[in-house]
């Protein structure tokens, strides 16, 4: 332990014939990486994403933080706190978008764990197209030009956006099908999407519909990736002519 001037030191050792698991080799090089003063919640965080976040809302410490993302995690628990300080604004709904498009922010652009983290939650917090390009020119202006699939990020969050005042919160890739719900068509809708879309399954029970997924064209066609494919939910949306749910 550390007095006065004298600095304390810790030493890790391991059986020379033993193999360290990926997790522990994680964990070893993380302490080794953030060794300045304060350091200390940046390997918290990196523990955070090697052993999964556990039940926000229970009593259990285990679970896969992979099912709701950093960007996510970090919200609920921002909205928490600020509930707990009655500071708590509107709920917005939860929204998930789940398409073949290389949407995330590369460990070579932005090195640091929690600086990365802090770009997730700024773009999760985005309320509209406004904040988003705020925090793309605040990505360019700290780290350079933004790459591929930083820009698709960016992408998926203005389409987050846009699809917030539909009332649809669930856009899924299915096979070879795409889920948009809640969806409520009227008879005259249901129609223009069948005569737009073959092939489409209305499921009113459930307040959905499932599209087939675009191709490149309509026989022999892959299936489409990337940015065209958020343009093409935003033709679907446009079809269905849906109002705001609530």
């Amino acid at each position: 332990m550390g007095r006065g001037r004298e600095r304390a030191y810790a030493y890790f050792l391991y059986p020379a014939d033993r193999t360290l698991t990926e997790t522990a080799h994680d964990r070893l090089q993380t302490i080794a990486a953030n060794t300045d003063l304060g350091a200390g919640m940046a390997v918290a965080m990196k523990d955070l994403e090697i052993r999964g976040a556990g039940n926000l809302l229970g009593a259990e410490q285990s679970g896969h933080i992979e099912g709701v993302g950093f960007d996510l995690y970090i919200r609920m628990v921002g909205e928490a706190v600020a509930d707990f300080r009655g500071e708590g604004g509107q709920e917005r709904p939860a929204m998930t978008i789940d398409l073949p498009i290389d949407a995330h922010i590369p460990e070579a652009y932005i090195e640091h764990e929690r600086l990365r983290l802090e770009a997730y939650r700024k773009m999760a917090d985005a309320a509209d197209g406004e904040a988003l390009d705020a925090v793309a020119e605040e990505l360019q202006d700290r780290y350079g030009n933004l790459p591929e699939p930083v820009e698709n990020l960016l992408a998926v969050a203005r389409l987050r956006c846009e699809l917030r005042g539909t009332g649809i919160t669930d856009v899924v890739a299915q096979g070879k099908l795409v889920r948009f719900s809640p969806v409520e068509l009227p008879d005259s809708a249901a129609l223009r999407v069948n005569r737009l879309y073959p092939g489409t399954l209305i499921k009113p029970a459930v307040r959905q519909i499932l599209v087939p997924a675009p191709l490149t064209q309509r026989i022999g066609g892959k299936p489409v990736e990337g940015l065209p494919v958020l343009d093409w939910v935003r033709e679907v949306v446009k079809a269905t002519a849906v109002a705001p749910l609530g």
